[in-house]
């Protein structure tokens, strides 16, 4: 028993000496096969966190390093530098195919610290594992104030992490080091802002920059974007305004078309920016920590107030009022028009313009309107608008505008009334008519018409002429009437009349029928009718001139 405890120890050592692991030598001695399971077992269990069986065959450990891809620090901001961690790994003894088993780096935690005037804001951060196949990335928070020195910089790091070696678990931490470097570059800052947009317009957003490094920038392309649908960069996402150059301590303004949706709060609202140009060697670099605050002002608005309406059912007329410009800021060419689609509201014309009003100014206004005939009288809500330029002469509409006018009743167009409505049976005689002008304009070229029915008849004078009537002016017209044989003594007749004019606008219009009474009356007694009369006073004209021409 002894000596076969001294020869295991023996062959062990042996055994240890050339590579082959003292858990195999006891797992021989003891009958049993330490090749039971391979290495690709193994290693499988060490992503699960257990200690695989042939943990104890396997010696080695990871070996860690950091590597950075791009070291450049902008100052005056936070940076992100994204870190590599890399693991080379070594293996001191055992299969090649369980290698990974010890040279896994598990549950890597990297814990960063700043030399000098920088600083880390991201704390310690977890990486899980990183195999010598499958590098980590980690990335790391830095404060850089601005104006600091341009230079190399050290960023101390202490990772920590676990692994498996000769069947034991175990834990370390190793210190290292990468260099950043704060470059001489071109840097740009916002240091003033000007903007005249509005909420539901566009305006200039003229933005200074200024270049706050240590080199010369040409052929900068200076470049603001949105990332707002609400707002809009030239007509779209973002514009670029090119700088040939700026030097240190220079500053170059660019100006750009900005565009705020209508029915949006007064706030500011960002646009984010950059800079891409070429340093002194002629490689392009960019800056691209840009911002600047767009703050809008309001939504132009408009008012109408004092709203008169002068509108009649069947009548041309007119829709007057006071329009107010509530700012904020001048509207010019302003036009109030009607911006309904009843079918019964019919305007002369759909707008009438005002001229220009800075804002709070207010200006008088008259549209004219008519309404058909076929409208009902009473209240009516009118849709109106204000048209406007701005200052940069686009034009703009303001449609929020409700103006309820009243529609008074349908009337007659001339009032008309006869002086003497008698007429004998069987006579003939003149009639004089009032014409009264009931309209709120002028008429001109009044021409009446006048219409009769059996036993009435017009006589050789049916029409009658005025050449303008002023609203509420009165006119008289002569027209001739006559009645057969068959008109009733003591019976009323109708006769009509029917008016064409010319309106304010010199329309032609022509008015519905007029019927007035004629009262029909006995013949005088005693007297020769008409017509005999004018036939005796012919005959006895006529003899005259025959004797006469005797005589001479």
């Amino acid at each position: 028993m002894r000596t076969r405890t001294l020869t295991a120890i023996l062959v062990s050592a042996l055994l240890l000496a050339s590579g082959v692991g003292a858990g195999a030598v006891g797992a021989e001695l003891a009958g049993t096969s330490a090749g039971a399971s391979d290495a690709p077992a193994g290693t499988a269990a060490i992503a699960g966190g257990a200690a695989p069986a042939q943990a104890s065959n396997v010696g080695g450990s990871p070996d860690l390093d950091v590597f950075v891809s791009n070291p450049n620090l902008v100052p005056g901001r936070t940076n992100q530098v994204e870190l590599t961690i890399a693991n080379d790994g070594n293996l001191r003894f055992g299969s090649p195919a369980a290698a990974e088993t010890a040279t896994t780096a598990r549950n890597v935690r990297v814990d960063a610290e700043a030399s000098g005037p920088l600083s880390v804001e991201s704390g310690e951060t977890a990486i899980g594992g990183v195999t010598t196949t499958a590098p980590g990335s980690v990335p790391v928070s830095l404060n850089v104030p601005e104006g600091v020195d341009p230079g190399t910089y050290t960023l101390d790091l202490d990772l920590t992490y676990a692994y498996y070696s000769s069947g034991e678990d175990r834990t370390v931490t190793v210190s290292r080091q990468v260099d950043l470097r704060v470059r001489d570059d071109a840097r740009f800052q916002v240091v003033d802002v000007e903007s005249d947009t509005q909420v539901g317009d566009s305006g200039t957003v003229e933005a200074t920059i200024e270049n706050v490094g240590a080199e010369t920038a040409r052929s900068a392309d200076v470049t603001f974007s949105t990332q707002s649908n609400s707002v809009t960069v030239s007509g779209g996402q973002s514009d670029t305004v090119r700088v040939p150059e700026i030097g240190p301590g220079e500053t170059a303004t660019v100006a750009y078309d900005v565009g705020v949706a209508s029915d949006l709060p007064v706030q500011q609202y960002t646009l984010s920016g950059s800079v891409a140009f070429e340093d002194p060697d002629g490689i392009t670099r960019t800056d691209d920590g840009l911002s600047l605050g767009v703050l809008p002002l309001a939504e132009q608005e408009f008012a109408l107030t004092d709203v008169d309406s002068q509108l009649r059912v069947a009548e041309d007329g007119d829709l007057v009022g006071t329009v107010r410009n509530d700012g904020p800021v001048r509207a010019e060419s302003v036009v109030v028009r009607y911006a309904g689609d009843d079918q019964s509201v019919l305007p002369a014309e759909r707008s009438t313009a005002v001229g220009t009003l800075g804002a709070g100014e207010s200006a008088n206004f008259s549209l004219p309107i008519a309404i058909g005939g076929e409208a009902e009288a009473g209240l009516r809500s009118l849709d109106m608008a204000v048209q406007y330029r701005n200052d940069e002469g686009e034009s703009r509409v303001f449609e929020e505008l409700v103006v309820d006018a009243e529609v008074a009743p349908e009337r007659d167009r001339f009032d008309v009334a006869i002086e003497n409505r008698t007429i004998p049976s069987g006579g003939t005689r003149t009639v004089d008519v009032a014409v009264t002008n009931n309209l709120d304009e002028p008429a001109s070229d009044v021409e009446a018409r006048l219409f009769a029915d059996d036993p009435l008849d017009t006589g050789t004078t049916d029409t009658g002429y005025v050449q303008s009537l002023d609203p509420g002016e009165t006119t008289t017209m002569t027209f001739e009437l006559t009645t057969t044989g068959s008109a009733t003594a003591g019976s009323t007749y109708p006769v009509s009349f029917d008016f064409r004019y010319d309106d304010a606008d010199g329309d032609s219009q022509l008015t519905d029928t007029y019927r007035v009474p004629i009262d029909v009356t006995e013949s005088e007694e005693g007297g020769l009718p008409l017509p005999v009369i004018v036939v005796a006073l012919l005959v006895v004209g006529t003899g005259a001139l025959v004797l006469y021409r005797r005589r001479q």
